[in-house]
């Protein structure tokens, strides 16, 4: 990956952990016990001999949890997963050859790049929603580990259905148990993906754009670095806390410059809640439409117009006929026409992604730099 920045965990001499960073997210230093904790978390078994939480999968609540989650993700791999791969490598075979993914707006999504770009190794996600620690397993009481895993599955739901988080009620779900933040929603999507989990770190951008550890007692941690390994090879998924707003991202500032580090990754948006559509997002959408090599995006993204006055090609797929009605102020009828253009050959899609939940009327562009 040319020019990408690299984080190598070198191995400890003896049995003492080398970095204190797990310890400001309280993951196990054990990279089975970790795996364990990500598996446990998605309502897997364990593995052969690496139970690392017997009384927690012994509860009635887990039984549940494997089963109900068992049914979540055989239908979302129904609606969703099979076809987009198989969409995916039909129609960006090109794209899914980068090393790096840029996913803005993201939240812990991390389910769609893998399906869109699965031999991606880098990916870097951000989103306004925390890094937190996980819990302490030995101290919580079942009625702890009952909410817990009712308010994960709850988080997930409207994503295995919809394709996207509802933001409001994401915000409070992460919030309202002791299965708190980001990090148990990237372990059940990794464990359900087949990744089995390595490391999680505590990240921050140093001035230049760098990441380099986090140490263990801060209040807040400010992102994450999780290596995985499984199908695709090797992952490393960054995740940033980050206001993509022109307020708080300004041209040179360490999120923009580690952007750069990747070279020209492919970018997904989806979900963005048109923010791009307003000019106080415009360095990230500058950013994408010059940094990237390719976008696959929904209408939420950047909209048709930049796209063209930055000489980008497009082809379209699904069908366009409007936002829903929270975003009517966003009706882009330039899309709207080059959807109706027979010159551009818009072609059938038979999945849903983003607000438009029909697969019928389910607008999915691909834009690609000359």
């Amino acid at each position: 990956m040319s020019g990408a920045t690299e984080i190598l965990r070198a191995q400890p001499a003896g049995e003492t952990e080398l970095f204190p960073a797990p310890l400001a997210l309280n993951v196990p230093t054990s990279a089975a016990a970790l795996n364990d904790t990500a598996r446990f978390l998605a309502g897997l078994p364990a593995l052969s001999g690496q139970n690392a939480l017997p009384r927690l999968r012994a509860m009635n609540s887990w039984q549940s949890h494997n089963a109900q989650l068992n049914q979540m993700w055989h239908q979302f791999t129904l609606r969703h997963g099979a076809p987009v791969n198989a969409w995916a490598r039909s129609e960006i075979a090109d794209l899914r050859d980068a090393n790096a993914v840029l996913y803005p707006f993201s939240g812990p999504d991390i389910v769609f790049p893998l399906l869109f770009f699965p031999r991606a190794e880098t990916f870097v996600l951000c989103g306004l929603e925390p890094c937190e620690p996980l819990p302490v397993w030995s101290m919580l009481t079942a009625t702890e580990v009952d909410s817990g895993l009712d308010g994960l599955v709850t988080s997930l739901s409207s994503i295995l259905q919809y394709s996207y988080f509802i933001t409001k009620d994401m915000r409070h779900d992460m919030q309202s148990t002791r299965f708190r933040g980001v990090l148990p929603i990237f372990l059940v999507f990794l464990a359900r993906s087949g990744q089995i989990v390595e490391s999680v770190d505590a990240v921050r951008l140093d001035a230049n754009g760098v990441p380099v550890i986090y140490p263990a007692g801060q209040s807040t941690v400010p992102g994450l670095l999780i290596r995985a390994n499984g199908p695709g090879g090797p992952k490393r998924i960054f995740y940033f806390s980050q206001n993509l707003s022109d307020d708080s991202l300004k041209p040179g500032s360490p999120f923009l410059r580690f952007a750069s580090s990747l070279g020209r990754p492919a970018a997904l948006l989806k979900s963005a809640s048109y923010l791009m559509h307003e000019s106080y997002f415009s360095n990230i959408r500058n950013h994408l439409l010059t940094q990237t090599c390719g976008i696959v995006q929904d209408p939420s993204g950047v909209p048709l117009h930049q796209f063209k006055e930055h000489n980008w090609s497009m082809s379209y797929y699904g069908n366009y006929e409007g936002p829903i009605d929270t975003f009517k102020q966003y009706p882009q009828p330039d899309l709207a026409a080059a959807y109706h253009d027979p010159a551009n050959h818009a072609r059938p899609i038979d999945f849903s992604v983003g607000y438009l939940l029909n697969p019928r009327t389910t607008s999915l562009m691909v834009g690609r730099l000359r």
